[in-house]
């Protein structure tokens, strides 16, 4: 089944995170708009949470069916992310030669240290095991996704032993395991929808209640048809962050947003059809949450930053939509042209024998 309204979502995650990002090149006197968005920013627990619910709607059922079941899942989970990363990544080593090569200056040297990029290599670097963000500084979020799709035999050894109250129990106990740890200071930040290099345990926790809100979903006899609840519910998970309201608040607006509208989809599927033009960049959201970095790199710490904005001839707000245009249409050619036809590659070279798709086959988004 297709989620037009929760790839809807996930879209309006990444453009939220892209758009300020580059809102932090903006001139002095602006702050006040990037401040109000970066409160917005645990939307971004969509991210997570919805990817803990359609892997658990897709392959939890299935996960020790066969052998090699797991490690094909891996297989699909790796083909789906890690080629754009992995381009990714290598522009910023480049970024890092060229700085160590003098040819240009950095603010934050730390970004670009080599003892790092193992870690980046290996997708560990989330897991609280270093100090700042690296290289692709937004790839924290697939070290955290990662880290998720290890521990997805956890989650389904929950469900199958108590069903709903056992994963309601492992979530729960994750979520006390985050407050206690923001409280004791054994995380370094003031809020764990705030952590990123400790990212790892925070996007744990999201996926878990994604998953539970999956097997709810699936259980659940009550025929909602109507999508403005979901809505209301997304907005007021949206007016909690602007409010600074507690972490498991929100959270549980989200999840609540997100069953309500999963149940409104599986009750209607075609209630959702008014979304269905935003799917060309919907299914590209990962794509331009990867490639953003990219982008902020040429388009405002050179060419704004060094080019445009002495010359003071095109407003920062005119430039701006610029680099964001550009972003979804590499993202769409990304997909297009390189993610898809190297996915197809690295599934039918990995997976046990089996366990492949038909060649046409796309990893799962």
């Amino acid at each position: 089944m297709h989620y037009r309204i929760f790839e809807t979502w996930r879209l309006i995650a990444a453009l939220s995170i892209m758009m300020w990002h580059f809102l932090r090149f903006a001139p002095p006197g602006n702050e006040d708009i990037g401040a109000y968005l970066y409160r917005l920013l645990a939307v971004m627990e969509m991210f997570f949470m919805i990817s803990g619910y359609l892997i658990m709607e897709r392959y939890g059922h299935a996960l020790f069916r066969s052998p090699g079941s797991f490690r094909a899942f891996l297989v699909r989970r790796l083909a789906r992310f890690y080629p754009l990363y992995l381009v990714t990544l290598l522009f910023f080593c480049g970024v890092a030669l060229a700085i160590q090569s003098g040819i240009v200056q950095t603010e934050d040297p730390g970004r670009y240290a080599w003892n790092v990029l193992p870690a980046n290599i290996l997708l560990v670097q989330a897991w609280g095991l270093t100090d700042q963000l690296t290289f692709n500084y937004v790839a924290w979020c697939l070290s955290a996704e990662w880290f998720c799709y290890l521990l997805l035999p956890l989650v389904v050894i929950f469900h199958r032993a108590a069903g709903l109250a056992g994963l309601a129990l492992l979530a729960g106990a994750l979520v006390v395991a985050l407050e206690v740890a923001v409280a004791r200071g054994a995380m370094p930040v003031e809020n764990w929808l705030r952590a990123d290099t400790w990212g790892a345990y925070r996007a744990f926790a999201d996926f878990t209640i994604g998953a539970l809100v999956s097997v709810a979903v699936r259980r659940s006899a009550f025929r909602l048809a109507a999508q403005w609840p979901a809505w209301a519910l997304f907005a007021l998970s949206l007016a909690a962050m602007a409010t600074r309201q507690h972490a498991a608040l929100i959270v549980a607006l989200l999840a609540a947003a997100m069953y309500v509208a999963a149940l409104a989809e599986r009750n209607d599927p075609e209630g959702s059809r008014y979304l269905a033009f935003l799917h060309p960049v919907g299914k590209v959201s990962l794509g331009i949450y990867l490639i953003h970095p990219v982008i902020e790199a040429v388009f405002f710490s050179v060419l704004w930053r060094k080019v445009i904005a002495p010359t003071e001839t095109v407003g920062f707000y005119a430039y701006w939509l610029l680099p964001c245009a550009a972003t979804i249409a590499l993202a769409i050619l990304s997909e297009r042209f390189f993610e898809r036809p190297v996915g197809r590659y690295v599934v039918a070279r990995l997976a046990p024998r089996g366990t492949r798709p038909h060649p046409s086959a796309l990893p799962a988004g």
